[in-house]
Protein backbone atom coordinates (compact mmCIF):
# COMPACT_ATOMS: atom_id res chain seq x y z
CA UNK A 1 0.00 0.00 0.00
CA UNK A 2 1.17 3.54 -0.69
CA UNK A 3 2.55 5.59 2.20
CA UNK A 4 0.72 8.58 0.83
CA UNK A 5 -1.63 10.10 3.40
CA UNK A 6 -5.26 9.41 2.62
CA UNK A 7 -7.56 12.36 3.42
CA UNK A 8 -9.96 11.79 6.32
CA UNK A 9 -13.25 12.42 4.49
CA UNK A 10 -16.09 10.47 2.99
CA UNK A 11 -14.36 10.34 -0.37
CA UNK A 12 -11.24 11.63 -2.13
CA UNK A 13 -12.07 14.44 -4.53
CA UNK A 14 -10.45 14.42 -7.95
CA UNK A 15 -8.74 17.81 -7.88
CA UNK A 16 -7.54 20.12 -10.64
CA UNK A 17 -3.96 19.24 -9.65
CA UNK A 18 -4.68 15.54 -10.20
CA UNK A 19 -5.81 16.28 -13.74
CA UNK A 20 -2.20 17.08 -14.66
CA UNK A 21 -0.65 13.67 -14.01
CA UNK A 22 -3.34 11.11 -13.14
CA UNK A 23 -4.39 8.24 -15.40
CA UNK A 24 -8.18 7.86 -15.42
CA UNK A 25 -9.58 4.37 -16.02
CA UNK A 26 -13.02 3.92 -17.58
CA UNK A 27 -14.95 0.62 -17.33
CA UNK A 28 -16.10 -1.10 -20.49
CA UNK A 29 -19.79 -1.07 -21.37
CA UNK A 30 -20.10 -0.16 -25.05
CA UNK A 31 -16.88 -0.27 -27.05
CA UNK A 32 -17.70 2.25 -29.78
CA UNK A 33 -19.55 4.64 -27.50
CA UNK A 34 -16.88 4.69 -24.84
CA UNK A 35 -13.95 4.87 -27.27
CA UNK A 36 -15.40 8.04 -28.77
CA UNK A 37 -16.18 9.30 -25.26
CA UNK A 38 -12.58 8.73 -24.18
CA UNK A 39 -11.43 10.70 -27.22
CA UNK A 40 -13.65 13.59 -26.15
CA UNK A 41 -12.29 13.49 -22.59
CA UNK A 42 -8.72 13.53 -23.92
CA UNK A 43 -9.60 16.68 -25.84
CA UNK A 44 -10.45 18.27 -22.50
CA UNK A 45 -7.00 17.45 -21.14
CA UNK A 46 -7.58 14.11 -19.37
CA UNK A 47 -5.32 11.06 -19.63
CA UNK A 48 -8.05 8.46 -20.12
CA UNK A 49 -7.87 4.73 -20.81
CA UNK A 50 -10.78 2.41 -21.58
CA UNK A 51 -10.45 -0.99 -19.90
CA UNK A 52 -10.94 -3.81 -22.41
CA UNK A 53 -10.07 -6.77 -20.19
CA UNK A 54 -12.43 -9.75 -20.18
CA UNK A 55 -12.72 -13.31 -18.92
CA UNK A 56 -14.17 -15.17 -15.93
CA UNK A 57 -11.44 -13.85 -13.64
CA UNK A 58 -13.15 -10.42 -13.72
CA UNK A 59 -16.25 -11.73 -11.95
CA UNK A 60 -14.07 -13.77 -9.58
CA UNK A 61 -12.13 -10.63 -8.66
CA UNK A 62 -15.37 -8.79 -8.05
CA UNK A 63 -16.66 -11.54 -5.76
CA UNK A 64 -13.50 -11.32 -3.66
CA UNK A 65 -14.31 -7.73 -2.78
CA UNK A 66 -18.10 -7.41 -3.08
CA UNK A 67 -20.76 -9.44 -1.28
CA UNK A 68 -22.38 -11.91 -3.66
CA UNK A 69 -25.81 -10.45 -2.83
CA UNK A 70 -24.82 -7.22 -4.59
CA UNK A 71 -26.20 -6.78 -8.09
CA UNK A 72 -24.27 -8.52 -10.84
CA UNK A 73 -23.25 -5.34 -12.76
CA UNK A 74 -21.59 -3.99 -9.59
CA UNK A 75 -19.59 -7.21 -9.21
CA UNK A 76 -18.41 -7.05 -12.85
CA UNK A 77 -17.50 -3.34 -12.89
CA UNK A 78 -15.72 -3.44 -9.53
CA UNK A 79 -13.96 -6.65 -10.54
CA UNK A 80 -12.65 -5.03 -13.71
CA UNK A 81 -11.38 -2.00 -11.81
CA UNK A 82 -9.65 -4.02 -9.06
CA UNK A 83 -8.15 -6.38 -11.64
CA UNK A 84 -6.67 -3.37 -13.47
CA UNK A 85 -5.18 -1.84 -10.33
CA UNK A 86 -3.70 -5.17 -9.20
CA UNK A 87 -2.21 -5.85 -12.65
CA UNK A 88 0.79 -3.61 -11.94
CA UNK A 89 0.21 -1.69 -15.17
CA UNK A 90 -0.93 1.43 -13.32
CA UNK A 91 0.56 3.42 -10.44
CA UNK A 92 -2.08 3.40 -7.67
CA UNK A 93 -0.79 6.79 -6.48
CA UNK A 94 -1.43 8.32 -9.90
CA UNK A 95 -4.59 6.51 -11.00
CA UNK A 96 -8.26 7.47 -10.68
CA UNK A 97 -11.39 5.55 -11.55
CA UNK A 98 -14.45 7.12 -13.16
CA UNK A 99 -17.92 5.73 -12.85
CA UNK A 100 -21.09 7.08 -14.46
CA UNK A 101 -24.03 7.42 -12.09
CA UNK A 102 -27.72 8.18 -12.68
CA UNK A 103 -28.39 9.08 -9.05
CA UNK A 104 -31.77 7.33 -9.02
CA UNK A 105 -33.33 4.95 -6.51
CA UNK A 106 -31.70 1.91 -8.15
CA UNK A 107 -28.92 0.22 -6.20
CA UNK A 108 -26.57 1.35 -8.98
CA UNK A 109 -26.33 4.60 -7.04
CA UNK A 110 -24.39 2.60 -4.40
CA UNK A 111 -21.73 1.37 -6.84
CA UNK A 112 -19.34 4.15 -5.89
CA UNK A 113 -19.44 3.40 -2.17
CA UNK A 114 -19.09 -0.33 -2.90
CA UNK A 115 -16.10 0.39 -5.14
CA UNK A 116 -14.42 2.54 -2.48
CA UNK A 117 -14.90 -0.20 0.12
CA UNK A 118 -13.47 -2.74 -2.34
CA UNK A 119 -10.41 -0.56 -3.02
CA UNK A 120 -9.79 -0.18 0.70
CA UNK A 121 -10.13 -3.93 1.20
CA UNK A 122 -7.72 -4.60 -1.68
CA UNK A 123 -5.15 -2.20 -0.21
CA UNK A 124 -5.66 0.82 -2.47
CA UNK A 125 -7.61 3.38 -0.40
CA UNK A 126 -5.71 6.27 -2.01
CA UNK A 127 -7.26 5.71 -5.46
CA UNK A 128 -9.89 8.43 -6.14
CA UNK A 129 -13.27 7.31 -7.48
CA UNK A 130 -15.05 9.95 -9.55
CA UNK A 131 -18.84 9.66 -9.55
CA UNK A 132 -19.66 11.37 -12.83
CA UNK A 133 -23.33 12.32 -12.88
CA UNK A 134 -25.68 14.81 -14.52
CA UNK A 135 -27.24 15.45 -11.10
CA UNK A 136 -23.98 16.30 -9.34
CA UNK A 137 -23.80 13.54 -6.73
CA UNK A 138 -20.31 14.55 -5.59
CA UNK A 139 -17.82 17.37 -5.89
CA UNK A 140 -14.82 16.65 -8.12
CA UNK A 141 -13.30 19.98 -9.24
CA UNK A 142 -10.87 18.27 -11.60
CA UNK A 143 -13.54 16.39 -13.58
CA UNK A 144 -17.09 17.64 -13.95
CA UNK A 145 -19.73 17.56 -16.66
CA UNK A 146 -19.59 21.06 -18.12
CA UNK A 147 -21.93 22.17 -20.91
CA UNK A 148 -19.19 22.01 -23.62
CA UNK A 149 -18.31 18.47 -22.48
CA UNK A 150 -21.96 17.37 -22.37
CA UNK A 151 -22.46 18.86 -25.85
CA UNK A 152 -19.70 16.68 -27.30
CA UNK A 153 -20.82 13.60 -25.37
CA UNK A 154 -24.28 13.90 -26.95
CA UNK A 155 -22.79 13.80 -30.45
CA UNK A 156 -20.41 11.01 -29.47
CA UNK A 157 -23.37 8.86 -28.41
CA UNK A 158 -25.42 9.78 -31.49
CA UNK A 159 -22.53 8.72 -33.74
CA UNK A 160 -22.00 5.51 -31.77
CA UNK A 161 -25.72 4.66 -31.73
CA UNK A 162 -25.72 4.95 -35.52
CA UNK A 163 -22.63 2.75 -35.84
CA UNK A 164 -24.12 0.12 -33.51
CA UNK A 165 -27.36 0.08 -35.50
CA UNK A 166 -25.55 -0.31 -38.82
CA UNK A 167 -23.14 -3.00 -37.60
CA UNK A 168 -26.05 -5.08 -36.31
CA UNK A 169 -27.99 -4.67 -39.57
CA UNK A 170 -24.96 -5.64 -41.69
CA UNK A 171 -23.05 -8.23 -39.68
CA UNK A 172 -25.39 -11.24 -40.22
CA UNK A 173 -25.31 -10.70 -44.01
CA UNK A 174 -21.74 -9.54 -44.69
CA UNK A 175 -19.83 -11.46 -47.38
CA UNK A 176 -16.56 -11.01 -45.49
CA UNK A 177 -16.94 -11.86 -41.79
CA UNK A 178 -15.81 -8.97 -39.60
CA UNK A 179 -16.01 -6.33 -42.34
CA UNK A 180 -18.87 -4.40 -40.70
CA UNK A 181 -17.09 -4.20 -37.35
CA UNK A 182 -13.82 -3.24 -39.05
CA UNK A 183 -15.57 -0.38 -40.83
CA UNK A 184 -17.17 0.72 -37.56
CA UNK A 185 -13.76 0.67 -35.86
CA UNK A 186 -12.35 2.92 -38.60
CA UNK A 187 -15.21 5.36 -38.16
CA UNK A 188 -14.87 5.24 -34.37
CA UNK A 189 -11.28 6.50 -34.64
CA UNK A 190 -12.20 9.16 -37.19
CA UNK A 191 -15.13 10.44 -35.14
CA UNK A 192 -13.10 10.53 -31.92
CA UNK A 193 -10.51 12.64 -33.77
CA UNK A 194 -13.20 14.85 -35.31
CA UNK A 195 -14.72 15.60 -31.91
CA UNK A 196 -11.31 16.47 -30.45
CA UNK A 197 -9.97 18.67 -33.23
CA UNK A 198 -12.33 21.61 -32.76
CA UNK A 199 -13.63 23.50 -29.76
CA UNK A 200 -17.17 23.64 -31.12
CA UNK A 201 -19.10 20.93 -32.92
CA UNK A 202 -20.40 21.87 -36.37
CA UNK A 203 -23.85 20.35 -36.65
CA UNK A 204 -23.68 20.67 -40.42
CA UNK A 205 -20.55 18.52 -40.35
CA UNK A 206 -22.24 16.03 -37.99
CA UNK A 207 -25.05 15.48 -40.49
CA UNK A 208 -22.54 15.15 -43.32
CA UNK A 209 -20.75 12.49 -41.27
CA UNK A 210 -24.06 10.65 -40.76
CA UNK A 211 -24.55 10.48 -44.53
CA UNK A 212 -20.94 9.42 -45.14
CA UNK A 213 -21.24 6.63 -42.57
CA UNK A 214 -24.47 5.41 -44.17
CA UNK A 215 -22.87 5.43 -47.62
CA UNK A 216 -19.89 3.40 -46.41
CA UNK A 217 -22.06 0.76 -44.77
CA UNK A 218 -24.40 0.60 -47.74
CA UNK A 219 -21.36 -0.18 -49.92
CA UNK A 220 -20.33 -3.19 -47.81
CA UNK A 221 -20.72 -6.43 -49.84
CA UNK A 222 -23.67 -8.28 -48.32
CA UNK A 223 -25.92 -11.17 -49.25
CA UNK A 224 -29.40 -11.10 -47.81
CA UNK A 225 -30.47 -14.38 -46.26
CA UNK A 226 -33.20 -15.51 -43.85
CA UNK A 227 -32.33 -14.42 -40.31
CA UNK A 228 -34.43 -14.19 -37.18
CA UNK A 229 -34.33 -10.67 -35.77
CA UNK A 230 -33.74 -10.76 -32.01
CA UNK A 231 -34.15 -7.71 -29.80
CA UNK A 232 -32.01 -7.22 -26.70
CA UNK A 233 -33.37 -5.30 -23.70
CA UNK A 234 -32.75 -5.31 -19.96
CA UNK A 235 -30.59 -3.66 -17.32
CA UNK A 236 -28.41 -1.12 -19.10
CA UNK A 237 -25.00 -2.60 -18.28
CA UNK A 238 -25.86 -6.25 -18.93
CA UNK A 239 -27.82 -5.32 -22.06
CA UNK A 240 -24.82 -3.63 -23.65
CA UNK A 241 -21.65 -5.02 -22.08
CA UNK A 242 -20.19 -8.13 -23.80
CA UNK A 243 -18.20 -8.71 -20.61
CA UNK A 244 -21.42 -8.98 -18.58
CA UNK A 245 -23.66 -10.79 -21.10
CA UNK A 246 -21.10 -13.32 -22.36
CA UNK A 247 -20.85 -11.80 -25.85
CA UNK A 248 -24.62 -12.04 -26.41
CA UNK A 249 -24.66 -10.15 -29.72
CA UNK A 250 -21.74 -12.18 -31.09
CA UNK A 251 -23.49 -15.41 -30.11
CA UNK A 252 -26.74 -14.41 -31.82
CA UNK A 253 -24.87 -13.55 -35.03
CA UNK A 254 -22.98 -16.86 -34.89
CA UNK A 255 -26.38 -18.58 -34.77
CA UNK A 256 -27.55 -16.74 -37.88
CA UNK A 257 -29.67 -14.11 -36.12
CA UNK A 258 -29.73 -10.33 -36.45
CA UNK A 259 -29.44 -8.51 -33.10
CA UNK A 260 -31.60 -5.41 -32.65
CA UNK A 261 -30.45 -3.21 -29.76
CA UNK A 262 -32.03 0.13 -28.74
CA UNK A 263 -29.56 3.02 -28.63
CA UNK A 264 -27.84 4.38 -25.53
CA UNK A 265 -29.13 7.91 -26.13
CA UNK A 266 -32.65 6.68 -25.33
CA UNK A 267 -31.55 5.90 -21.79
CA UNK A 268 -30.20 9.42 -21.32
CA UNK A 269 -33.42 10.86 -22.73
CA UNK A 270 -35.34 8.66 -20.30
CA UNK A 271 -33.36 10.03 -17.33
CA UNK A 272 -33.93 13.61 -18.51
CA UNK A 273 -37.63 12.94 -19.08
CA UNK A 274 -37.90 11.64 -15.50
CA UNK A 275 -37.28 15.19 -14.28
CA UNK A 276 -39.92 16.53 -16.66
CA UNK A 277 -42.39 13.95 -15.33
CA UNK A 278 -41.67 14.97 -11.72
CA UNK A 279 -43.18 18.35 -12.51
CA UNK A 280 -46.03 17.10 -14.67
CA UNK A 281 -47.15 14.44 -12.18
CA UNK A 282 -46.27 15.99 -8.83
CA UNK A 283 -45.57 19.68 -9.43
CA UNK A 284 -41.97 19.25 -8.24
CA UNK A 285 -39.02 21.47 -9.18
CA UNK A 286 -40.64 24.04 -11.52
CA UNK A 287 -37.27 25.70 -12.29
CA UNK A 288 -35.51 22.39 -12.98
CA UNK A 289 -38.50 21.39 -15.11
CA UNK A 290 -37.86 24.20 -17.59
CA UNK A 291 -34.18 23.31 -17.86
CA UNK A 292 -34.83 19.60 -18.33
CA UNK A 293 -37.66 20.27 -20.78
CA UNK A 294 -35.27 22.29 -22.96
CA UNK A 295 -32.67 19.54 -22.68
CA UNK A 296 -35.25 16.89 -23.56
CA UNK A 297 -36.39 18.90 -26.60
CA UNK A 298 -32.73 19.26 -27.67
CA UNK A 299 -32.17 15.49 -27.48
CA UNK A 300 -35.40 14.85 -29.37
CA UNK A 301 -34.45 17.17 -32.23
CA UNK A 302 -31.06 15.53 -32.59
CA UNK A 303 -32.48 12.01 -32.65
CA UNK A 304 -35.29 13.02 -35.03
CA UNK A 305 -32.70 14.50 -37.42
CA UNK A 306 -30.70 11.25 -37.35
CA UNK A 307 -33.84 9.22 -38.07
CA UNK A 308 -34.71 11.52 -40.98
CA UNK A 309 -31.25 11.07 -42.54
CA UNK A 310 -31.48 7.26 -42.23
CA UNK A 311 -34.95 7.36 -43.82
CA UNK A 312 -33.65 9.69 -46.54
CA UNK A 313 -31.14 7.04 -47.60
CA UNK A 314 -33.77 4.30 -47.38
CA UNK A 315 -31.50 1.26 -47.05
CA UNK A 316 -31.32 0.75 -43.30
CA UNK A 317 -34.11 0.63 -40.74
CA UNK A 318 -34.05 3.65 -38.40
CA UNK A 319 -34.78 3.63 -34.66
CA UNK A 320 -38.11 4.85 -33.27
CA UNK A 321 -38.85 8.47 -32.41
CA UNK A 322 -38.54 8.77 -28.64
CA UNK A 323 -41.86 10.54 -28.16
CA UNK A 324 -43.53 7.56 -29.81
CA UNK A 325 -41.63 5.22 -27.48
CA UNK A 326 -43.25 7.11 -24.59
CA UNK A 327 -46.69 6.74 -26.17
CA UNK A 328 -46.26 2.96 -26.39
CA UNK A 329 -46.36 2.68 -22.59
CA UNK A 330 -50.03 3.73 -22.39
CA UNK A 331 -52.16 0.93 -21.01
CA UNK A 332 -49.10 -0.98 -19.85
CA UNK A 333 -47.05 1.01 -17.34
CA UNK A 334 -46.98 4.55 -15.98
CA UNK A 335 -44.14 6.90 -16.91
CA UNK A 336 -43.74 7.67 -13.22
CA UNK A 337 -42.13 4.21 -12.88
CA UNK A 338 -38.53 5.31 -13.07
CA UNK A 339 -36.38 3.16 -10.80
CA UNK A 340 -33.50 1.67 -12.77
CA UNK A 341 -34.61 1.28 -16.39
CA UNK A 342 -38.23 1.73 -15.26
CA UNK A 343 -40.89 2.21 -17.92
CA UNK A 344 -38.24 2.42 -20.65
CA UNK A 345 -37.56 -1.32 -20.37
CA UNK A 346 -41.23 -2.11 -20.99
CA UNK A 347 -41.40 0.48 -23.77
CA UNK A 348 -38.36 -1.00 -25.54
CA UNK A 349 -40.03 -4.42 -25.69
CA UNK A 350 -43.15 -2.77 -27.14
CA UNK A 351 -41.02 -0.76 -29.55
CA UNK A 352 -39.34 -3.91 -30.83
CA UNK A 353 -42.66 -5.74 -31.18
CA UNK A 354 -44.19 -2.85 -33.12
CA UNK A 355 -41.20 -2.74 -35.50
CA UNK A 356 -41.60 -6.44 -36.32
CA UNK A 357 -38.97 -7.83 -33.97
CA UNK A 358 -40.97 -10.64 -32.40
CA UNK A 359 -38.11 -12.41 -30.60
CA UNK A 360 -36.80 -10.56 -27.56
CA UNK A 361 -34.11 -11.41 -25.00
CA UNK A 362 -34.59 -9.69 -21.66
CA UNK A 363 -31.24 -9.71 -19.83
CA UNK A 364 -31.96 -10.16 -16.12
CA UNK A 365 -29.01 -9.48 -13.78
CA UNK A 366 -29.11 -10.96 -10.32
CA UNK A 367 -30.12 -8.45 -7.67
CA UNK A 368 -31.85 -5.97 -9.99
CA UNK A 369 -35.36 -5.59 -8.55
CA UNK A 370 -36.52 -2.79 -10.94
CA UNK A 371 -35.46 -4.94 -13.89
CA UNK A 372 -37.46 -7.91 -12.66
CA UNK A 373 -40.57 -5.78 -12.19
CA UNK A 374 -40.42 -3.74 -15.42
CA UNK A 375 -38.87 -6.54 -17.47
CA UNK A 376 -39.87 -10.02 -16.38
CA UNK A 377 -42.98 -8.70 -14.62
CA UNK A 378 -44.29 -7.07 -17.81
CA UNK A 379 -43.72 -10.03 -20.11
CA UNK A 380 -47.16 -11.56 -19.53
CA UNK A 381 -49.26 -8.43 -20.30
CA UNK A 382 -47.12 -7.74 -23.39
CA UNK A 383 -47.56 -11.31 -24.65
CA UNK A 384 -51.32 -11.25 -23.96
CA UNK A 385 -51.79 -8.23 -26.23
CA UNK A 386 -49.05 -9.24 -28.70
CA UNK A 387 -49.44 -13.03 -29.09
CA UNK A 388 -46.77 -13.28 -31.80
CA UNK A 389 -44.06 -11.92 -29.50
CA UNK A 390 -41.65 -14.40 -27.95
CA UNK A 391 -39.87 -12.94 -24.91
CA UNK A 392 -37.22 -14.94 -23.08
CA UNK A 393 -35.70 -13.77 -19.79
CA UNK A 394 -32.05 -14.81 -19.44
CA UNK A 395 -30.51 -14.62 -15.96
CA UNK A 396 -27.00 -13.23 -15.60
CA UNK A 397 -24.99 -13.48 -12.41
CA UNK A 398 -21.57 -14.59 -11.28
CA UNK A 399 -22.81 -18.16 -10.76
CA UNK A 400 -24.84 -18.56 -13.96
CA UNK A 401 -23.25 -20.80 -16.58
CA UNK A 402 -22.72 -19.63 -20.14
CA UNK A 403 -23.83 -23.05 -21.41
CA UNK A 404 -27.22 -22.76 -19.74
CA UNK A 405 -27.73 -19.26 -21.13
CA UNK A 406 -26.78 -20.32 -24.65
CA UNK A 407 -29.02 -23.40 -24.53
CA UNK A 408 -32.02 -21.23 -23.66
CA UNK A 409 -31.10 -18.84 -26.48
CA UNK A 410 -30.78 -21.74 -28.95
CA UNK A 411 -34.25 -22.95 -27.97
CA UNK A 412 -35.66 -19.47 -28.56
CA UNK A 413 -33.93 -19.26 -31.95
CA UNK A 414 -35.24 -22.68 -32.98
CA UNK A 415 -38.78 -21.49 -32.28
CA UNK A 416 -38.05 -18.19 -34.02
CA UNK A 417 -36.90 -19.95 -37.20
CA UNK A 418 -40.03 -22.10 -37.24
CA UNK A 419 -42.12 -18.95 -36.91
CA UNK A 420 -40.26 -17.22 -39.74
CA UNK A 421 -40.75 -20.20 -42.08
CA UNK A 422 -44.45 -20.37 -41.21
CA UNK A 423 -44.91 -16.67 -41.94
CA UNK A 424 -43.13 -16.92 -45.28
CA UNK A 425 -45.22 -19.89 -46.38
CA UNK A 426 -48.43 -18.13 -45.40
Amino acid sequence: MSKKQVPHQDYISFTKEMKKDYKILVPMMLQMHFKILCGVLRNFGYDVELLETSGPHIAEEGLRHVHNDACYPAIIVIGQFIDAIKSGKYDPDKTALVFFQTGGGCRASNYVSLLRKALKKAGYPQVPVVALSFVGLENHPGLSLTLPLIHKIVYAFLYADLLMLLVNQCRPYEDTPGSAQALADQWTERLADALTEKTFVSYKQVKENYRAILRDFAALPRTLRPAARVGIVGEIFVKYSPLANNELEHFLVSEGAEPVVPGLLDFFMYTVYANVIDYQLYGLHPVKYRVFQMLFDFFNRKKDDLIAIIEEQGIFEPPTHFKHVIELTKGYIGVGTKMGEGWLLTAEMLELAESGVENIVCTQPFGCLPNHICGKGMMRPIKERNPNVNIVAIDYDAGATKVNQENRLKLMLANAKKTDIHQKKS
